[in-house]
């Protein structure tokens, strides 16, 4: 009996962690040393670990800090998905809020750690230690009070900058104490379907998020500019991703990003659908808002890496 309540336990602290969102993380980090390799630059796999380990603690902490200060609103939402309204871990047939709490103290603490360790070893140049502060503050005040940025309106566009963007940044500069004008091409793209990523999973909260006061990115917009937001985003970076081809951003490696774009067509027809008044399938529309991200993050990732 108490092995099986371990196991349940462990599940649930599983499930709170997010997974899917830290292989996300893990990817557009992995898109940034990929960068730095197609360059010529030698991956020392030392500082990938230090920089992955790090990144992976830092956004437990965030996941941890969010659904603690959130318990009671995602309790209420009927309209959950694998990508929103919480984890659905806490509750009075999951764990205490207060786990939440102290896992997320935990991981600060092992982010601080391997933070010394870096700066100890040499590992940050000034340039990713200025992104490793950015990406530490960002969290910090997308989760925690007084600031909150998640129930400001603004946390969807902090959360899209740091992972799109700082985190590629981040990964490329551990590995050449620099930047490059590839990340951007790269990165900026991706930055606008994460965004319109985060409206779609937002959508499906939206009642319960107006009831409780929660000022999210949809809630300040109203859910049809919103709507409108989602669309315009989702065209104009596949526009940014062919002016990147135009601008230098290698063919071979551009291309295939490029060729995705029917997924995007996917997502926009169903948020339209929704619009005109069509009953939702939010878990339709979590996943192929997923698919439609992961996708050009992964091809970019493979193509810089293969070639």
């Amino acid at each position: 009996m108490q092995q099986r309540d371990a196991l349940h336990t462990l599940g649930l602290i599983f499930r709170l962690s997010r997974p899917l969102f830290l292989l996300g993380a893990a990817l557009l980090f992995a898109l940034g040393a990929g960068i730095a390799r197609y360059l010529g630059n030698d991956i020392d796999w030392g500082i990938y670990l230090y920089g992955q380990v790090w990144v992976t603690l830092v956004q437990l902490s965030t996941h941890y800090l969010n659904e603690y200060f959130d318990a009671e609103v995602d309790s209420e939402n009927p309209n959950r998905t694998p990508f929103s309204g919480g984890s659905g871990a806490i509750g009075p047939q999951g764990l205490p809020r207060s786990t939440a709490l102290t896992l997320a103290y935990g991981c600060l603490a092992g982010a601080a750690s391997i933070s010394a360790l870096m700066l100890m070893q040499g590992i940050f140049s000034p340039t990713s230690l200025l992104f490793a502060v950015l990406i530490f503050t960002g969290a910090l005040l997308y989760s925690a009070p007084p600031v909150r940025l998640v129930s400001s309106g603004y946390g969807e566009l902090t959360t899209s900058f740091l992972v799109a963007s700082l985190l590629p940044a981040l990964s490329f500069s551990l590995q050449t104490g620099e930047v490059h004008r590839l990340l951007a091409m790269s990165t900026s793209p991706l930055l606008l379907i994460h965004i319109a990523m985060m409206l779609a999973f937002e959508l499906p909260d939206y009642l319960t998020d107006l009831k409780h006061g929660k000022r999210t990115l949809l809630v300040r917009l109203g859910w049809e500019t919103g709507m409108q937001l989602h669309n315009l985003l989702l065209l104009s970076a596949y526009i940014l991703l062919g002016l990147a081809l135009w601008l230098g951003l290698p063919f071979l490696i551009g291309l295939p990003a490029l060729l995705t774009f029917p997924i995007g067509l996917l997502q926009i027809w169903q948020m339209r659908r929704i619009a005109v008044g069509h009953r939702p399938n939010w878990l339709a529309l979590a996943v192929t808002a997923v698919v439609a991200f992961a996708t050009p993050a992964y091809l970019l990732t493979i193509a810089f890496w293969m070639r």
